[in-house]
C-alpha cells in the first residue's frame, strides 16, 4: 500500500520481522542516504520539514509501531530490538551504508544502532539527546508533561504546554506550535508506553568511547527537556565528534532553526573523512 506526501516523498507500508511499518523515503541527488530516528510518539510527518530542507540527500524515516499509522506490535522491544528491526528494514529497502540522525528519544536509538550495526553507519548526528539513564534531567514540569502523549492528543493542551515542554523558539512564537500540531497523528497510548519502556534503564555512557563514526552532537541552549550539558557529556565521551549548540534553541531546534541547523549538518555530512568531526563548540 503506497501513498504520496511531499513532492518526491513516497510513503508505504512494509512488513518487516513480523511487524508492519509505515515508511517514508525521499530520493536524493547526492551523498549517503540519511536514516532519521524521530522523537517519542512522533509520526514521520513531523520530521519532513527537516528532511525537505536537505533536499539533495536521500532520506528514510518510519513510524515506530503504535506511532503515526504503523500498527502496534504485540510485545515491547528494547532499543537493541529496535536496532535489529531497523537493520532488517534497510535490508528490505535495499540500503547498505547510511548516515544516521536521531532526535531526542530517537537520539538514543541512533546511538544504539551506531554501536550495534556499526558497519552500516558512516556518520552519526545526535540532536537534543543524552546518554540515557545517567543524563542530567530536564525541568520537572517539562518531564512530567512528557510521561503521557496528551500533547499529541489535544491541540489546545499542546498550545498551553509547548513553552514548558519545548522552550526556545516556541516561547514567543505560538504559530510554530500550530504548524507542528497540524502535522500530528496521535500515537496509540500503548505504543507510547512501549517507547517509554524501550529505554528504561538504558544508557550508553559505558560504551560511547567505542563509537568509531564521526559524530555531530547538537543541542539547544534553552531546552527544558534535555539540558545542553547532556550534549557536552556526549561530546566528552565520543572520540571523533563536533559539538554545536544552537543559541536560544529549544527542544525542537531541528525543526525551528533550519537556517542555522541545515548548513551545519550539510557541512558535516559532505566533509572529507579526515575533516568530518573536529571538536568545536558554538
Amino acid at each position: 500500500m503506497k501513498s504520496r506526501a511531499n513532492a518526491g516523498t513516497r510513503i508505504e507500508f512494509i512488513d518487516v520481522d513480523g511487524v508492519t511499518l509505515r515508511v517514508a523515503t525521499r530520493p536524493g541527488r547526492s551523498g549517503t542516504p540519511l536514516l532519521v530516528f524521530n522523537g517519542i510518539g512522533a509520526n514521520l510527518e513531523l520530521v519532513l520539514p527537516f528532511i525537505d530542507a536537505l533536499a539533495e540527500r536521500e532520506a528514510i524515516v518510519y513510524d515506530m509501531p503504535g506511532t503515526g499509522r504503523s500498527p502496534m506490535w504485540l510485545l515491547p522491544r528494547r532499543f537493541s530490538g529496535i536496532a535489529r528491526l531497523t537493520e532488517k528494514l534497510l535490508d528490505r529497502l535495499g540500503y547498505g551504508i547510511v548516515d544516521v540522525a536521531g532526535v531526542s528519544w530517537g537520539g538514543a536509538v541512533a546511538q544504539q544502532f551506531a554501536r550495534q550495526c556499526a558497519g552500516r553507519v558512516r556518520r552519526l548526528i545526535l540532536a537534543a539527546t543524552s546518554a540515557g539513564a545517567v543524563m542530567v534531567p530536564g525541568r520537572p514540569q517539562a518531564l512530567l508533561k512528557m510521561t503521557t502523549p496528551q500533547r499529541y492528543l489535544s491541540p489546545a493542551y499542546m498550545q498551553r504546554a509547548a513553552a514548558d515542554i519545548y522552550g526556545g523558539e516556541v516561547r514567543g512564537r505560538p504559530e510554530l506550535i500550530s504548524a507542528h500540531t497540524a502535522r500530528v497523528i496521535p500515537p496509540q497510548l500503548i505504543g507510547y508506553v512501549y517507547q517509554l519502556l524501550a529505554g528504561v534503564g538504558w544508557t550508553s555512557i559505558h560504551w560511547l568511547h567505542k563509537l568509531k563514526q564521526p559524530t555531530l552532537v547538537m543541542a539547544g541552549s534553552d531546552d527544558p527537556l534535555v539540558p545542553p550539558v547532556n550534549a557536552r557529556i556526549l561530546s566528552l565521551l565520543i572520540p571523533n565528534n563536533r559539538l554545536h549548540i544552537v543559541a536560544g534553541g529549544g527542544h525542537l531546534f531541528m525543526l525551528h532553526c533550519l537556517d542555522e541547523v541545515v548548513p551545519v549538518i550539510r557541512e558535516f555530512l559532505d566533509a572529507p573523512d579526515a575533516a568530518a568531526a573536529v571538536g568545536t563548540a558554538a
